[in-house]
């Protein structure tokens, strides 16, 4: 379900991760407002509002995804930017319309699908504000069990983007969708040809909950793949390196701008 749309040019279709929804993705506006790009933010089956669904299955996920932007954006390129969960759907969606991609780029995403199978970082707190924690209240557990950086600016951006939706989410959506969370097969094996358009894969050096190692196995995959795991962040990189991974996107934006200019300019 589209949620959201800001902005106007080439489309940049923005997917979130398991059990939240498309707020989490918000900041993502600080890297991207001032640019001639048009946000599609998403809503997945689980998110509050979303219209009643029977989706059992990341395919399922994936299959709805795709009707969606295919119902929004027709023939139109676009470019796919998904977090956790919602990277495993891009990824997806990336490869099976290749032909219309402009690029792909993930934070924090779920490469390997199967829980007890990926390459994990230990539990790791770097940072911790006591007094943040002591006022958070009833936010302070959801918060505690995924943040790297406990300070006030991550407690303030877990506040207002990611616990919204984690509270408004239907659990027997995420639930029956749980159950089945792998997609039939992994897109870049599914599609083993070089994913040659640009790239950028932005993960938390200290993630617990899907690591980084088992994206950089797919290296060889994306030879326009910019990799980055930033130190001091978890699962909500984006969240708690706002700045690096702003600098990130943009560089992701200029260099498909640049693709775009290369391959329409006369001769070429």
């Amino acid at each position: 379900m589209i949620a959201h749309t800001s902005g106007s040019g080439r489309p940049i279709v923005i997917i979130h991760g398991f059990g939240v929804d498309h707020r989490i993705m918000l900041p993502l506006e600080e890297a991207i407002g001032d640019l001639p790009w048009r946000r599609v933010y998403l809503d997945l089956p689980w998110a509050q509002g979303a219209p009643p669904s029977d989706a059992a299955s990341a395919l399922d996920v994936a299959s709805s995804v795709i009707d969606d932007v295919r119902s929004a954006l027709g023939e139109a390129p676009f470019a796919i930017i998904g977090n956790s969960f919602g990277a495993m759907i891009g990824r997806y969606v990336a490869h099976e319309m290749r032909e219309q991609m402009l690029g792909l780029a993930t934070l924090a995403g779920v490469f390997e699908p199967r829980h007890d199978a990926r390459i994990v970082p230990p539990r790791q707190v770097l940072r911790v504000d006591a007094a943040v924690l002591d006022a958070a209240g009833d936010a302070r557990g959801d918060f505690a069990e995924v943040s790297v950086v406990q300070d006030a600016a991550s407690f303030a951006a877990f506040t207002e983007y990611v616990l919204p939706g984690l509270r408004g989410s239907d659990p027997a959506v995420i639930d029956r969708i749980a159950a089945d969370y792998t997609l039939p097969a992994v897109p870049e094996l599914a599609h083993p040809e070089p994913f040659t358009l640009p790239a950028l894969h932005l993960f938390g050096r200290q993630d617990d909950v899907v690591g980084y190692e088992d994206g950089w196995h797919f290296r060889d995959h994306y030879p326009r793949g910019t990799y980055a795991v930033l130190d001091l962040a978890g699962h909500n990189v984006h969240l708690e390196q706002p700045q690096i991974t702003t600098a990130l996107i943009r560089d992701w934006l200029r260099r498909m701008d640049a693709e775009a200019a290369s391959t329409h300019s006369p001769g070429a």
